[in-house]
């Protein structure tokens, strides 16, 4: 079929329903939702057979609901409305959740029903929710909706609250009032469920050290403690501790409150935005190996079982800062020097990694030399993976990569992914020519004419053609949790397997092999002077796009290589 995806904007979620659509034999076209003549457009241009909106935050035009069929993904079960779905489930700490896929009326989230799927709601940030449990209850809907109407045959169920399935209600919006945190009276639990309701956006609105700030992403301490409940008592990496009256939790960033007339404000890491004020807070570290067994706030965790090292690292949104990439180094490296013969690198679940970080970049001084900085050590750690030779090295994707970070999962051996992950292996739409060795790895894997067609169309890629392709060497369906179970049972066959050290072995002879032919240093060196052009040189796109991604503006128009009808994807 033809189908039109209309967002408000290409997240997460509206890359899945692409990709696997597209997967399934269906043409797709994205119109973000900019405008009701944009979109009226959009309609006109592709003729489609469905319109699905898998992220919407407006309302799409009557005269195009009112002649075809549009269905909007609402995250929450029957019956629920309003726009704070995910943020009440969380805040009033609800074990399960649904996904509901209903036709767009005039009335919002009152349409009748096509498909509803259930997910269990972990302890997690909304935002991590949302990209993994909902966004596979979500998908299992969309496709469940969309064989419903291929077939011709099925009558959606109209929305009616005497129904013993439909449990949702109407629920009002949910404000800074009602996220606030009383730190005199919530105790540890409360606290995270409204750090974790209202992560990444719109943060939980407080007040430290007499100025307002947005409190951005919560996670539980096991250890440290202060005497007045909401101080700060810690720092680490970036992130602050604030006790509570029970315990204390670890918040990662921040976002100052705008303030009138003053210049837009964005996320940055907590210590970074209150560093005149932290003097006396002390650095509290935790090593790798210490925090795996812990609960407490960690980006780095390191543990070995059955002959396997696995160093996980899990960076908020998936990016990387030039600090960050250096301590997830000397993780590596120490990792590395290990008495093991495999090496597992990935988070246990959501993203890999998404590369640079574009926030760190906006708020620092010089943002191109900050460009510059970071591009260098994520180079630098991805050249520890590719020169690692006495172990076989497994990236295991239980979430979302995308540039730089998905070439670094590029430099493993073993590419492992989940699939339900979705994979953007280019840089282009940021104005960047790319580093991280991908003029290297990328075309080893599929070839010169398939690595130019990637990072050309900028399109994301679903772990099926991922596969397909030789982007990854393995995919397994099943949650995070389930991927987890099965990389580990993996990594131990691999570690105890007659021909690992044949393995290594050829692995150390193409290596030199490869060196014979180009040096890594020649790739980087070129690498690195198309980027030096991009951060430096004026009239180069990359600034002006990465301020808009950081601040959030709006495009104009939907990308172009977004908006033409695209069938099955080789």
């Amino acid at each position: 079929m033809r189908v039109l995806l209309i967002a408000s904007a290409f997240n997460s979620l509206t890359q899945r329903v692409h990709t696997e659509l597209r997967e399934r034999g269906h043409e797709v076209a994205v119109q973000l939702a900019l405008g009701d003549e944009q979109v009226r457009a959009a309609v006109a241009r592709t003729d489609p057979e469905l319109i699905i909106c898998p992220m919407l935050t407006t309302a799409i035009p009557e005269d195009v609901w009112s002649t075809r069929t549009v269905l909007i993904v609402h995250p929450g079960p029957k019956g629920d409305r309003g726009p704070s779905s995910l943020d009440w489930a969380i805040t009033e700490g609800a074990e399960r959740w649904s996904v509901t896929v209903l036709q767009a009326v005039a009335e919002m989230d009152a349409g009748d029903i096509w498909a509803s799927a259930e997910f269990p709601v972990p302890a997690c940030g909304k935002s991590e929710l949302y990209r993994n449990e909902l966004a596979d209850a979500a998908v299992k809907a969309v496709l469940q909706a969309v064989e419903r109407f291929r077939g011709g045959l099925f009558t959606p169920e109209p929305l009616d609250y005497d129904r013993p399935d439909v449990r949702g209600r109407l629920r009002p919006p949910l404000r800074q009032e009602d996220r606030r945190i009383d730190w005199a009276a919530d105790d540890t639990a409360t606290v995270l469920r409204r750090l974790r309701a209202a992560d990444s956006q719109p943060g939980v609105l407080d007040e430290l050290f007499g100025r307002e700030y947005f409190l951005h992403g919560g996670h539980p301490e096991d250890e440290l403690r202060g005497p007045v409940p909401g101080a700060v008592i810690a720092t680490r990496d970036g992130a602050i501790c604030r006790a509570t009256v029970d315990g204390a939790v670890w918040i990662p960033q921040l976002r100052p409150r705008r303030t009138p007339g003053g210049p837009a404000t964005f996320k940055q890491p907590a210590a970074t935005v209150l560093a005149d004020h932290l003097y006396r807070v002390r650095e509290v570290p935790v090593s790798p190996a210490s925090a795996a067994d812990r609960e407490t706030w960690s980006e780095l965790r390191y543990r070995e079982r059955d002959g396997v090292g696995f160093l996980e690292f899990a960076f908020a949104g998936g990016a990387m800062s030039t600090d960050q990439c250096r301590r997830l180094l000397a993780a590596y490296q120490e990792a590395a020097g290990r008495p093991t013969s495999v090496l597992v690198l990935g988070a246990a679940r959501d993203f890999f990694s998404n590369g640079i970080h574009l926030n760190v970049i906006e708020g620092a001084s010089f943002p191109a030399l900050e460009s510059w900085e970071n591009i260098n050590a994520m180079d630098d750690l991805v050249e520890a993976v590719l020169t690692t030779t006495d172990k076989v090295t497994v990236a295991a994707l239980a979430g979302n990569a995308a540039a730089g970070g998905l070439m670094l999962a590029l430099a493993a051996d073993e590419v492992w992914c989940r699939e339900s992950a979705v994979l953007n292996p280019h840089y282009r739409l940021m104005g960047l020519y790319g580093s991280e060795y991908w003029t290297y790895t990328l075309p080893r894997r599929v070839g010169a004419e398939q690595a130019e067609r990637l990072t050309s169309e900028a399109l994301p890629v679903g772990a099926a053609r991922a596969e397909r392709l030789g982007l990854v060497d393995r995919t397994r369906v099943g949650d995070a949790a389930e991927f987890r179970r099965w990389v580990t049972r993996e990594a131990a066959r691999l570690a105890g397997s007659p021909e690992l050290t044949g393995r290594l072995v050829e692995k150390k002879r193409r290596l030199a092999a490869d060196e014979d032919v180009r040096p890594l240093a020649d790739h980087r060196a070129e690498e690195l002077r198309r980027m030096h052009r991009n951060f430096y040189r004026d009239g180069e796109p990359y600034h002006r796009l990465r301020r808009a991604f950081v601040h959030k503006v709006c495009p104009e128009a939907t990308p172009e290589h977004l908006t033409g009808l695209l069938g099955r994807p080789e």
